[in-house]
């Protein structure tokens, strides 16, 4: 397949001025000695102007950044908490729910996590996805292999149904973060990392359940198995229209799209909406009203920054890139998400810092495209 490359222009900071329209900065979550991170992997729901956001809330250690390795005290345990915002993120309170804690005994992804929750068990099912504040967050354990597991809220939030299992559908490992459409009362889509056939990471695959979440069935894989150190994972993905779905995918350098006409049986490259993430940060993807896509996403070099594009043909192309922010002081930032509150106004979430030995907050940024 052809892939077309393309270079584009930056909407810088005086444009946004010029415009009356600059993106306005909140501080979500922040405190001194601790590391902030990768909302990306839990999760973010909007109902009008109550906002919710997911991420995980460790203990800071300024390890080596020539190494990439993440500003995380891995010898102590972090926490999976909610960000909860009542005024269209401009104000937010963290929040411990009892029934959001992790299994006891659960080693995630290198980390140490605080448990206490309940142990892993299968999904009774029946859940109705249609009913009012439901929400659905997913967890792994291992990056490679997992195992993983999900939870389910009806409550926007304040209470948590679960852990149960998300099944390996016939692969190496599951390795599941946060990323589904609702088709129906019992139905829905699904987007999962599926380990490669030497269980590393990664791959992406369509699932589906039409009995409320008690079984899940693979509909396909969405992309071919990537070569040598390269992985496809961490999807993000929205409905376009009836049968039409549209999915972005992180690569370890850029960014990639993929189409299906057919409710997922069927998957067909697109292009890539971002040819170079700065070392590699998961796409957000949002669907407005009027069908203008909005993908957001962390660059990983310097400029380290939070930026965005749009897209008004359904992601064939691509706008310039807009500039959200890019007064990042090191490259472990991003894992992006993006919501649209009451007033048509974007909310996007992301783990931040402004400077080379700072800890690492959530932010948040509210914007128009």
């Amino acid at each position: 397949m052809r892939i077309l490359r393309r270079t584009f222009l930056q909407v810088p900071a005086s444009a946004w001025a010029a415009s009356g329209t600059s993106p306005q900065h909140r501080i979500v979550f922040q405190e001194k000695g601790r590391f902030g991170g990768w909302p990306a992997n839990h999760g973010m729901w909007a109902w009008g102007n109550e906002l919710v956001a997911g991420f995980e809330a460790g203990y800071f250690r300024d390890n080596d950044s020539t190494t990439r390795e993440h500003a995380i005290d891995y010898s102590r345990p972090a926490a999976h908490v909610l960000a909860r915002s009542l005024d269209g993120g401009e104000s937010w309170k963290i929040e411990e729910p009892e029934t959001l804690k992790a299994p006891p005994g659960l080693k995630q992804a290198g980390v140490s996590v605080m448990a206490g929750g309940k142990k892993t068990e299968d999904s009774p099912g029946g859940f109705d996805f249609t009913k009012p504040g439901f929400a659905l967050t997913a967890r792994m354990a291992s990056i490679h292999t997992g195992p993983s597991r999900f939870y389910i809220t009806f409550d926007k939030g304040h209470t948590w149904q679960g852990p149960f299992t998300v099944p390996d559908l016939g692969t190496p490992g599951i390795a599941a973060r946060t990323d589904y459409l609702i088709d129906g009362k019992h139905e829905m889509t699904i987007f999962l990392t599926a380990a490669k056939s030497n269980q590393k990471e990664g791959r992406v695959l369509c699932a589906r359940t039409t009995d409320g979440a008690k079984t899940w069935k693979m509909i396909n894989w969405v992309c071919p198995e990537p070569e040598g150190n390269d992985f496809a994972i961490m999807p993000s993905s929205v409905r376009l229209g009836g049968k039409s779905i549209l999915t972005t995918i992180r690569h370890r350098k850029f960014i990639a799209a993929w189409r299906s006409d057919d409710n997922g049986a069927n998957w067909s490259m697109v292009g890539q909406p971002v040819d170079d993430t700065g070392g590699g940060n998961p796409p957000a993807l949002l669907k407005l009203p009027d069908g203008k896509l909005v993908l957001t996403y962390g660059f990983r070099n310097p400029p380290f920054s939070i930026r965005a594009r749009t897209s008004t043909d359904e992601g064939k192309t691509w706008s310039k890139d807009i500039m959200l922010r890019d007064d990042g002081g090191t490259w472990d930032l991003g894992y992006t998400r993006t919501v649209r509150r009451a007033d048509g106004n974007l909310v996007t979430v992301y783990y931040y810092n402004t400077a080379k030995n700072s800890e690492r907050f959530i932010g948040a940024t509210i914007w128009k495209p």
